[in-house]
């Protein structure tokens, strides 16, 4: 990690800046895929399995009697703690949903909001070097939940065509109602446009690599809505001098282990503290099957060492995290004032991890700084908020007068129109 001690202000926007990838070549490449399954269905998703996942598929779809041998293979142990997790992610998304309320802004005219499930939604679930089951109870809870009908998954095959088994025993537990084993943009592209064999989704959750994120953002200009928008994973620790140097160098290497393109951020109070840290991460990182990966996220790492306690909240907040953990004294009265953050960790005791798998809370956040203005997955990301009003013939004439003439001071005399007609 990059050490720096006291930076001026005029400084951190430059000291944040996240590590940046060249798209040029990227963006073409994302594009002939789109446009290729577009035109070709499923013909193109299977000629780009074998030359992205190095899989010939005969079909993409997942029969029963795969689930069924996947759910025989799942440890008892594995299933126990998914279905942990799953119970806890229900218990806290399931607190998401506010009764139908209906305003009368004046007599005779009544206002309300519901909430409506996304009829159709697509779940990425990514690979890669790391089966991530988890993310499937992060999205398919609150789309069942909302009352999404259609919940289609998508998620790269092995090299031998199939899926994790804890991927297939997850998306059967949270009600997925088709399964493809389809990876990459190709996947974003069946979900988006539909071949002969997927039906086209309204919105697109989920995490991916950088060709993931950028056919994301290539589907939006097509009408499509996803989630956020997405970066690598990140996480920011603030800890003062009553922080274990040993719990902070696991929660860094827990979120480095992602990738090489992770970024963990330590903001410290004193340079002690950042030299112990050091020491830790040298001792654990020898001990991961990943390390090599982790090892190449700390070298885009920083750790920045402030004044006091001001300073570092302002500095966090300026940063937007998408993980932050407060492991300081007097850590609720700081979370108090963090304004920018996807999910925050609070204590010595919360690992970032725990949020990550089992908690309750979504894992599911916005990155790159996009928490300054984006939320994480909620309930709220699978519905659509339907405004409905009702007045009385007592009601419209109580309005009239005022939407008349704000109309015509607008000149869009049928609009008025529309209202006078009715009192005549």
């Amino acid at each position: 990690m990059e050490l720096i001690l006291q930076p001026a202000k005029t400084t951190w926007h430059r000291l944040l800046q996240r590590p940046a990838l060249d798209l040029a070549d990227l963006t073409e490449k994302v594009k002939a895929v789109l446009e290729e399954v577009r035109l070709n269905g499923d013909a193109a998703v299977r000629k780009y399995a074998l030359l992205f996942d190095r899989v010939e598929l005969n079909t993409t779809e997942v029969q029963q009697q795969e689930i069924e041998a996947a759910e025989a293979i799942v440890s008892a142990e594995l299933k126990a703690a998914i279905n942990t997790a799953a119970k806890n992610i229900t218990s806290f998304h399931s607190k998401q949903f506010y009764p139908v309320e209906v305003i009368e802004t004046m007599p005779g005219v009544q206002c309300w909001r519901k909430s409506v499930g996304i009829e159709k939604v697509g779940l990425y679930i990514p690979g890669g070097t790391a089966p991530l089951f988890s993310t499937i109870l992060m999205l398919g809870i609150p789309a069942k939940l909302a009352g999404c009908k259609e919940i289609i998954l998508c998620s790269p095959p092995d090299k031998t065509g199939k899926l994790h088994p804890a991927i297939l025993y997850a998306a059967q537990l949270v009600g997925a109602t088709k399964i493809f084993k389809i990876g990459g943009v190709q996947a974003i592209a069946a979900m988006a446009y539909g071949t002969e064999t997927i039906s086209p989704v309204s919105k697109i959750f989920g995490p991916g690599n950088q060709y993931v994120t950028c056919a994301k953002q290539f589907i939006q200009q097509d009408g499509i809505a996803i989630d956020m928008p997405a970066g690598p994973s990140e996480v920011c620790v603030m800890a003062d001098d009553s922080a274990n140097p040993a719990f902070i160098a696991a929660d860094l290497l827990s979120q480095a282990e992602h990738g090489a393109d992770s970024q963990v951020l330590l903001v410290a109070l004193s340079s002690e503290l950042v030299n112990n840290v050091e020491e830790e991460l040298n001792k654990q990182l020898e001990l991961l099957p990943r390390k090599d990966l982790a090892g190449k996220a700390l070298q885009n790492s920083k750790a920045i060492v402030v004044s006091n306690i001001d300073e570092a909240i302002e500095l966090v907040n300026e940063y937007a995290a998408e993980h932050l953990i407060i492991s300081c004294d007097g850590h609720e009265a700081i979370a108090e004032r963090i304004v920018n953050a996807g999910s925050v960790f609070l204590g010595h005791y919360s690992p970032e991890s725990v949020g990550d798998y089992a908690s309750g809370t979504n894992h599911t956040l916005p990155t790159n700084g996009y928490a300054r203005a984006y939320s994480g997955v909620s309930v709220d990301s699978f519905v659509k908020k339907i405004t409905y009003q009702k007045l009385t013939e007592q009601g419209l004439q109580q309005i009239a007068s005022t939407v008349e003439l704000l109309a015509e001071a607008e000149g869009l005399q049928a609009h008025a129109n529309a209202v006078r007609i009715r009192l005549k």
